[in-house]
Parts: C-alpha cells; sequence; structure tokens
C-alpha cells in the first residue's frame, strides 16, 4: 500500500502530513512510524499529523510523535494541517480542530495560519530542578518548562533539556523544556527541548506560547510577543478572551509516497 504525504513546517518545525479521513494510517505500527520520521533512512519529521473525521468539528487531527507515541497538541502542526485541510477543501478558512486537548480554532491568512491554543494550565514559577536557572511551568495545551537563561546560544539543550524533561517533578509523562531569553525591545528567544521527538527542534508552538505567558506573569514582557525561534522563523503569541492565539508561516516543502506492507 502507497501512502501519499505532504512534507510541511510550520517556523521550522516540520511534519510529515497525511490525509486520513478513510482512517487507514497504521497508526498501531510504530516501527513504520519511527523508519518514515527518520532523518537519515525515512522521510524525516518532528511529528506525523493525521486529518481525520470529526463529529464535534471540521476534522480531526492526530499528532503522533516520531517514537509512535501520541501527543495531545502541536500548536505549529495545527497550524499546518489548518491549511492543509482549507486547501483540500475539508475546511473552510475560518475552522474548528478537534485535538487531544479540545477543540481549537483556527484561521488560514494565506501562508500564514492564526490559531487559538487553549487556555494556559497549571502556571508555577520557580521550581526545584536543581538548576541555576529559575524554571517556571504551564501547560499550553501539552505541558511545558521553561529555563530562563542569560544566553540560549549557550545552552546545552540536548543534556540539559533531556534533565528536564525526566525530572522526578514531571513525573509520570515528563515535559517539554524550553531554554528563554528575554530581548532588550521586550521580545524572546527560545530553544525546545521536545518530548516525544527526544531532542532539539527548531521551532515549537506550544513551547513559544508557554515562554510568553510564563513572561508575562513575571512582568518582562506584554502580549502580544514575538518569540525568535532556533531554525529563524518567528512566530507571534498574542491574547484572546481567555486563552492564547499563536501566529506565523505554515509552508509547503513537497509531496511524496511512502511504502507500507509487502511490495507488489
Amino acid at each position: 500500500m502507497k501512502i501519499p504525504f505532504t512534507k510541511m513546517h510550520g517556523a521550522g518545525n516540520d511534519f510529515i502530513m497525511v490525509d486520513d479521513r478513510k482512517r487507514s494510517f497504521p497508526v498501531a505500527d510504530k516501527a513504520f512510524i519511527e523508519r518514515i520520521a527518520s532523518r537519515r533512512t525515512g522521510v524525516g519529521c518532528d511529528g506525523i499529523l493525521l486529518i481525520q473525521p470529526s463529529e464535534r468539528a471540521d476534522f480531526r487531527m492526530r499528532f503522533i510523535n516520531p517514537d509512535g507515541g501520541e501527543q495531545d497538541m502541536c500548536g505549529n502542526g495545527a497550524r499546518c494541517i489548518a491549511r492543509l485541510a482549507y486547501d483540500l477543501g475539508v475546511a473552510a478558512e475560518k475552522m474548528a480542530i478537534e485535538t487531544g486537548a479540545g477543540i481549537v480554532k483556527a484561521e488560514v491568512l494565506g501562508a500564514r495560519v492564526r490559531l487559538g491554543l487553549t487556555a494556559p494550565e497549571g502556571l508555577r514559577q520557580d521550581l526545584p530542578v536543581e538548576l541555576e536557572w529559575p524554571v517556571d511551568f504551564v501547560n499550553t495545551g501539552v505541558p511545558h518548562a521553561v529555563a530562563w537563561v542569560d544566553d540560549v546560544a549557550r545552552v546545552d539543550v540536548a543534556s540539559v533539556g533531556k534533565r528536564i524533561r525526566e525530572h522526578a517533578l514531571f513525573a509520570p509523562f515528563g515535559t517539554n523544556a524550553n531554554f528563554a531569553a528575554v530581548e532588550a525591545d521586550g521580545s524572546l528567544t527560545v530553544r525546545t527541548y521536545e518530548r516525544g521527538v527526544e531532542g532539539e527542534t527548531l521551532a515549537c508552538g506550544t513551547g513559544a506560547a508557554a515562554v510568553a505567558v510564563l513572561a508575562a506573569e513575571r512582568g518582562w514582557t506584554k502580549l502580544p510577543a514575538t518569540v525568535h525561534c532556533a531554525g529563524g522563523f518567528d512566530l507571534v503569541i498574542g491574547s484572546i478572551p481567555g486563552a492564547l492565539s499563536l501566529a506565523g508561516g505554515a509552508e509547503y516543502v513537497f509531496d511524496g509516497e511512502v511504502e507500507y506492507g509487502n511490495r507488489i
């Protein structure tokens, strides 16, 4: 069986996108998912996103990590899938998307997409994670810890991010780990270690939102805030009644097919 896909990226966060309205994608085959997600031997991605039918919204988004596990929400992934769904005729420019974190709304604005995130929850400051920097936490659809550093370029994201991700304070499921700094103009710079990817990604939409809401809580910036991501792209975090908004580019990279099962 050949599975058509579209490769997209949102601010450098890259995804394999599949129109799975017939629910034929092998979501339980973790070995297959790991193979196509591999950057050396497969297509390569930060996650696999499926468009599936929904009785509650225009469509359902399922997000599968490169290790085969599922995640409730991905901000940049949701922005990309919104643009793809619009271009496929699945949804209008303004749409509702069912996710594991609840219903979110999105609006396609050409190559840019604005997404309404679920309301942030569980905000905590100055957590005891035994680091030299202050660490805060908030859930913006998925859990995010944020370490406030002087220079994000000097942080060993791979090793320190893994320590935060696996810290007992966030057991049993762990957390995403962000390293952020506040710039003189009130903008923010961030690098993110993503749970499920188990490494640094070039951007993370819910991570950018976490950084912005936590910086605003500390009085260091105001929303809307621009967040500079590791891949060189910017995301804008704004506020809507009772929640947050995430805006940025959602770009096509290429289309392709992957083979599943026995070749004929």
